[in-house]
């Protein structure tokens, strides 16, 4: 029995070692895991609290590589399948002093885009909590959209509180109309969605923050969106009507973007899971995206519970939202 799970495709990363260097010349790179969802899973554990991980992984290296390392997390992984037929998806990762760094995917007909709704059909949800989804997995193949929908509907009728994240993969798509009929219609099964100031403008066609945030709480049975605005802060707005912009943390230099989002998404449903309020669990939310992108993996700058309250002290926060579980 976990509090939290997620679905999704991992994927391991190989992040280059050596600076604005171009993919093709990189000789030396760090073998880690990644994926959105798997981020978040490790994310949450990391923070005190249960978590599973569903997804599927192949017969191969790159696939015993991943279900050693999610064990060694302490994620469940009884619904971590294992396919002998396809392969495990990977990533290279160039390592940048500036800017956003290039990643070249190895993921198309991986083992995770061939899961189907019957792998997610018969899964234990007792005793979870909270769900997280995001719009990568339905972007793999047709099989595991209707994965990714089978999941969200089971969440809804279990009564677990859903969080989705568009996490726009415009390259992993066949056409752009695609991808933004997909990726609303899942967040209709979000009771909180996650978006871009900049996906929105893609989505909705508007980056204005209230704007986004009207076209989700009017989408489905959304009750709060929160909308990145990268470092300045997040924005957040509920069905009701209260809304507030939470400020972003200054860092004393950004290392790497990667995992920044995921790192958000751990800080609200970890802040949420323990009953904190929407401003409580958006400054937790900033605190770890702040925190990730000043590390090079998709994922190592997710903090402890210790670590969290190191941050807050640094930068004079205070601790009314963290609370050891």
């Amino acid at each position: 029995m976990t509090e939290f799970i997620t679905l999704g495709e991992p994927l391991v990363v190989f992040c280059s070692t050596q600076a604005d260097c171009s993919i093709e010349d990189v000789t030396n790179f760090n073998k880690v895991i990644g994926g959105a969802e798997l981020n978040v899973a490790i994310g949450v554990q990391r923070l005190g609290h249960s978590s599973e991980y569903v997804s599927q992984v192949g017969a191969d290296p790159q696939g015993e590589f991943i279900q050693k390392r999610i064990k060694a997390s302490h994620i469940d992984v009884n619904n971590l399948k294992q396919s002998k037929k396809y392969f495990t998806g990977y990533q290279m990762k160039q390592l940048v002093t500036n800017g956003d760094p290039y990643v070249f995917n190895f993921r198309k007909n991986s083992a995770a885009s061939h899961l189907t709704p019957k792998d997610v059909s018969s899964i234990d949800l007792k005793g979870v909590k909270f769900a997280h989804l995001t719009g990568i997995l339905a972007a793999t193949s047709e099989k595991a959209k209707k994965a990714s929908e089978t999941f969200a509907r089971r969440i809804n009728e279990a009564n677990i509180i859903l969080t989705f994240d568009p996490n726009l993969r415009p390259a992993m798509w066949p056409d752009k109309e695609k991808m933004i009929t997909t990726i609303n219609y899942l967040a209709k099964y979000a009771d909180i969605v996650l978006p871009g100031q900049n996906e929105g403008k893609i989505l909705v066609g508007s980056d204005d923050p209230e704007k986004i945030a009207d076209f989700y709480l009017n989408n489905g049975q959304t009750k709060i969106v929160f909308v990145k605005t990268g470092a300045k802060g997040v924005y957040f707005k509920t069905k009701m009507g209260n809304a507030a912009f939470v400020p972003g943390f200054n860092v004393k230099k950004v290392v790497d973007t990667v995992g920044a989002g995921d790192g958000f998404a751990v800080g609200i449903i970890t802040a949420l899971m323990e009953g904190k309020n929407y401003v409580q669990a958006a400054k937790r939310g900033n605190a770890i995206g702040a925190m990730q992108v000043q590390t090079h993996g998709d994922n190592d700058g997710y903090p402890t519970y210790n670590q969290l309250i190191d941050f807050y002290k640094e930068y004079g926060v205070i601790q009314n939202d963290v609370v050891k579980v």
